[in-house]
């Protein structure tokens, strides 16, 4: 059996996902905000005016837009100012 630790919370857990099963719902929550902003509001032109306005936290922001749902969103964020993502927290 192989132990994984949460990117979230830092709690070890066995699964195949990246989040333990407490923050799966919390990430949920996150994709749901950022597919929200994205409907309804231009792009941002950096981490932290997406972060505010979307309300998650700029670390899950870089790690939530890697995913291929939110593809052509890391594209034009990516296309106006790449070094935003890069963000040390």
């Amino acid at each position: 059996m192989e132990l994984k630790k949460c990117i979230r919370c830092g709690c070890f857990f066995n699964t195949k996902e990246d989040v333990c099963p407490n923050c799966k719902t919390k990430d949920e929550t996150d994709k749901m905000s950022l597919k929200n902003y994205f409907s309804n509001n231009e792009m941002p032109s950096n981490l932290e005016q997406l972060s505010l306005y979307s309300g998650v936290k700029p670390k899950n922001i870089t790690r939530l837009m890697e995913n291929q749902e939110f593809s052509s969103e890391m594209k034009t964020f990516k296309a106006m100012d790449s070094t935003n993502l890069s963000v040390e927290l």
